[in-house]
């Protein structure tokens, strides 16, 4: 699945592409769009500003209409100048939106709704995100008493809890725990004042610098997919094991994230 930083970068660079461009095509197979698009037609609109949310995409068009879409483990959204070839088969497209210049193509994207500003606030009301990670105004009482809520739940499943903290993913989940010394299968019960102001800080501080920054930081991760290869900071071999019903795998240091 990918992470905040990943959703951000994405919105980023369509919204450079698109803003004030006019839609002159539209093709989906979503049967849920398309029975929206015949009511509300697409072509003719301006997209007015592409914006991350968590882990949503959200694209913005004249009239009150809102794409929304999902990544889940596999989807993704390119950009490219009209009659550019495209990098992935054409099987896999699930949204194409034309301009004058360019078509923004979603592939293998699972979720996509059209929605109303009012809708839109409907629905994350009923999904209760939690706090946006990349977000300026990112709430951190609210993030802190969301997961001290987890008492019983093991910190590496926590992090991942989007209603606890909005875009975390598996490799930051491991990178934060790491960095702050903790182990991901302690519970949050037995997290301290400091162990839960260092997981907030370290978890933005990772995905804004990866979000934001000039080179990707992803080239040099201190345990995620480092599984048998010596630790950065002590030689240990890094481990890994599956974690939670996802099954999701979590990379550690024995030495440097002892359990308590």
């Amino acid at each position: 699945m990918p992470e905040g930083d990943t959703i951000f970068r994405t919105a980023r660079t369509l919204h450079q592409a698109l803003m004030g461009e006019v839609i002159i095509g539209f093709q989906t197979g979503f049967a849920i769009l398309d029975s929206v698009n015949d009511n509300a037609p697409i072509i003719g609109r301006t997209i007015e500003r592409v914006e991350p949310r968590g882990k949503w995409l959200l694209i913005y068009f004249a009239g009150d209409l809102v794409l929304l879409t999902h990544m889940r483990m596999r989807g993704s959204w390119h950009i490219y100048r009209r009659g550019e070839r495209w990098q992935r088969p054409r099987s896999q497209m699930r949204i194409v939106i034309t301009t004058e210049h360019f078509e923004a193509v979603a592939f293998q994207v699972p979720v996509a709704e059209f929605h109303t500003a009012r809708s839109l606030e409907r629905h994350f009301a009923q999904l209760r995100p939690g706090p946006d990670v990349l977000n300026p105004s990112f709430n951190e009482d609210e993030a802190v008493l969301r997961l001290r809520s987890q008492a019983i739940e093991e910190v590496g499943n926590v992090l991942l809890n989007q209603q606890v903290m909005a875009g975390i993913g598996n490799i930051y989940k491991s990178e934060t725990c790491f960095v702050c010394g903790i182990h991901p299968f302690r519970m949050v019960s037995s997290l301290t004042v400091d162990e839960i102001q260092c997981l907030l800080d370290t978890a933005r501080r990772l995905i804004s610098a990866s979000a934001h920054g000039s080179t990707d930081q992803r080239q040099r991760l201190w345990v995620y997919r480092r599984e048998g290869r010596p630790c950065r900071r002590c030689g240990a071999a890094i481990l890994m094991r599956r974690q939670g019903t996802g099954a999701r795998s979590t990379y550690w240091c024995p030495e440097c994230q002892r359990m308590k």
